[in-house]
């Protein structure tokens, strides 16, 4: 009887422990869950290679030469509006507002900005018209590079690259794109 009593408990000690151990990959499971399918720009690396497309022209004269200062006004990505931004660098080119769904699946992404004329495959000539559709070459975000969008607007204008560092003190390098618009002097 002792033995029997002594193999019930410690069936019930395996089961336990087994139990425990499968609840601790269990949530382990379900928290990188919770962090994947609520991952938006704010949980991205805002940082780039620094690389720029073949093809982009630099600007001649950019308002904000590289290596100046200026305040972002821009709010597309969470912690930059308001902040103090470096010029990387400044090029002519035509900048898109799109629409996408990503590559890796999960939500669209509606009225991404910025992407540039020279991050779209096999297009023609700038500006493309609103409504048209496009593939991306850009790697801005997961599952941008290859994705099809959709043209929300177009603009003429210089864009820059800039490194700045965010309300909570994430250091962003070589960030990709901030129009003309979205700057301004240092006061």
């Amino acid at each position: 009887m002792k033995q029997k009593k002594w193999m019930t408990g410690l069936g019930v000690i395996v089961l336990a422990t087994s139990l425990a151990a499968c609840g601790d990959t269990a949530d382990d499971t379900s928290m990188e869950m919770s962090e994947e399918q609520s991952m938006d720009h704010s949980a991205m690396d805002h940082s780039g290679s620094g690389e720029i497309p073949d093809g982009l022209m630099e600007a001649n004269d950019p308002t904000y030469p590289v290596g100046s200062t200026a305040m972002m006004t821009a709010d597309h990505m969470p912690g930059m509006e308001g902040v103090e931004a470096t010029i990387v660098g400044a090029y002519d080119t035509t900048v898109y507002a799109v629409s996408y769904t990503p590559t890796t699946g999960g939500d669209p992404v509606e009225n991404h900005k910025w992407v540039i004329h020279e991050e779209l495959e096999n297009v023609d000539d700038a500006p493309l018209a609103e409504g048209e559709q496009v593939v991306l070459a850009a790697d801005h975000m997961e599952g941008m590079d290859g994705a099809e969008a959709t043209i929300d607007m177009a603009e003429e204008t210089t864009v820059y690259m800039v490194d700045y560092t965010t309300e909570d003190g994430e250091e962003v390098t070589n960030h990709k794109w901030v129009t003309e618009s979205e700057l301004e002097a240092m006061k």
